[in-house]
């Protein structure tokens, strides 16, 4: 068995690697978003997006300008035609604030907890010789009130919490996010709380701004024609700009202003994207429902949440432990805990599912066999018989399919014991 050593962290202030140090909570944040200005703006981690659809705003606008509202400025009485440019300009600016106020601000982060909450109702002792952790003896589902509606909230393996209602895991931020409705990659970041409202309008005014281009795009067209008195189709040929722009807002407007109607639908009836797609009220009753008028002032006129995370605090942060090998492997620190997120594309490992035998996992046969021959195989601090599983192949595997409870049982035998996993036994040996 080897045992590799995690290498010493080298600080530039001379701490040693086990000393806490003091960082600001940005620098120690888990989550997998990006810092700029010192924690004053947070992204999502696909942040590199964001000047992509910058420059699919800004560049058909400069085209217009440059090429169509510039030769229209002339053609209204009053210096009304000047008014084309700068219209598009400001639409434009705001655009692009309201972007930077959705992509770059805290969209209603859910603190982590450093220790998951005491199990409820349970005797650790009396599970396997205590060898399940608090957090596999938490119920997976706890049931609340909404109003005058039960409505179920999960805990979360990572961020060892029970979501508040509407709140669900982002699993390309690693974030649990309030009132989740979606991970948007063309702003870089998760749609939640607290950016919803700016993040509606931005797609709304993003579809005004392609109709704006593609109406007067279509109005030089007019006026060329009018002009030289010729058919619609020379006329657009005169103008390669005004094509390239009808076309290219033509496209757009099918994507923003389809969004924009979605969410209109779904504000009105008080649902995010998240709970349209999974959930569904379609057969029963939206908790969440307050009436039309209700549901537009929640979202547009309500006063937004303050973040709950203060990502310029100073926090302590402490050494981890370090990793040690059982059986040639590595065994986390926090081995034992129930694997898996919902959301997080892992299959959850339910704590009943702990409390079952491995033979309700196995062939009877399979189980019969080997026991007939070898006999039942007992773990090295005397936790029950182990008996070998089928494979996915429908043979039985080389090795054996340790459930992390056991795992989290050879790893408190520590420095004193190992596990040896061998393809007929297991047995633990003396270092």
């Amino acid at each position: 068995m080897y045992s590799v050593t995690p290498p010493q962290r080298s600080d530039s202030t001379g701490e040693s690697a086990g000393e806490t140090t003091e960082l600001r909570t940005y620098q120690a944040w888990k989550g997998s978003n990006i810092f700029l200005l010192q924690g004053r703006l947070i992204f999502g981690p696909d942040v590199r997006s964001l000047p992509i659809t910058m420059f699919l705003i800004i560049a058909p606008v400069t085209v217009f300008c440059v090429f169509v509202a510039r030769k229209l400025k002339d053609d209204f009485p009053d210096q009304w035609g000047i008014s084309i440019m700068v219209i598009v300009v400001v639409l434009t600016f705001i655009a692009l604030i309201l972007l930077l106020l959705t992509s770059g601000r805290d969209p209603g982060i859910i603190p982590r907890n450093a220790h998951p909450p005491e199990p409820e109702g349970y005797d650790i002792s009396a599970e396997l010789g205590a060898s399940l952790t608090p957090q596999a003896l938490l119920p997976r589902m706890k049931e609340v009130v909404v109003n005058g509606k039960t409505v179920k909230i999960k805990f979360c393996d990572t961020c060892m919490l029970y979501r508040p209602p509407r709140c669900s895991h982002c699993s390309i931020c690693n974030n649990c996010v309030e009132k989740f409705d979606h991970h948007c990659p063309w702003v870089g970041q998760c749609i939640g709380l607290r950016n919803y409202r700016f993040f509606f309008m931005f797609v709304f005014l993003n579809t005004m701004l392609c109709l704006y281009v593609f109406g007067f795009c279509w109005v030089y067209v007019k006026k060329i024609k009018d002009s030289e008195d010729i058919s619609i189709w020379k006329a657009l040929s005169e103008t390669p700009a005004s094509i390239v722009l009808i076309i290219y807002t033509f496209i757009c407007v099918w994507f923003v202003g389809g969004l924009t109607i979605f969410h209109l639908y779904l504000i009105s009836t008080n649902q995010s994207t998240y709970e349209n797609f999974r959930y569904r009220y379609d057969g029963r009753e939206n908790p969440y429902n307050k009436g039309v008028i209700e549901n537009f002032k929640e979202v547009f006129f309500s006063k937004i949440a303050p973040s709950k995370n203060k990502f310029r605090a100073k926090v302590r942060n402490k050494p981890q432990i370090p990793a040690r090998t059982v059986g040639g492997g590595f065994v986390s620190p926090n081995m034992g805990k129930a694997v898996g997120d919902i959301e997080m594309g892992r299959k959850p490992v339910w704590s009943q599912e702990r409390k079952q035998s491995f033979d309700d996992n196995i062939e009877k046969d399979d189980v019969s066999a080997d026991i007939s021959k070898d006999g039942p195989v007992e773990c090295t601090e005397g936790h029950g018989a182990l008996h070998p599983r089928r494979s996915s192949w429908g043979r039985k595997s080389g090795s054996w399919d340790l459930s992390p409870d056991m795992l989290a049982v050879a790893a408190r035998v520590g420095e004193s014991k190992r596990v040896t996993v061998d393809c007929g036994s297991i047995k633990g040996e003396d270092q």
